[in-house]
């Protein structure tokens, strides 16, 4: 799985890499990181299923299932 590293998160959203640090460890606002990743996933299987709507048959399937994989997957990276 790819992760993004904290001081990439932190030069992309212009604030300190501390702050960034203390969300991922869950030294800081833990819960409401959780839940802005859980919002994050979420929309992203959303959308991976929304895309797979524009196909049909055998592609679609694959599209779907690649999504169902991706969430599963990213449940268990939290």
């Amino acid at each position: 799985m790819h992760r993004i590293r904290p001081s990439r998160i932190a030069y992309r959203l212009g604030i300190d890499i501390a702050r960034v640090e203390g969300w991922v460890s869950g030294e800081q606002d833990g819960d409401q990181f959780q839940r802005l990743v859980r919002a994050s996933k979420k929309k992203k299987y959303q959308a991976q299923m929304k895309r797979a709507d524009r196909f049909r048959g055998q592609r679609a399937y694959e599209m779907r299932l690649a999504a169902q994989n991706d969430l599963r997957k990213d449940q268990w990276a939290l």
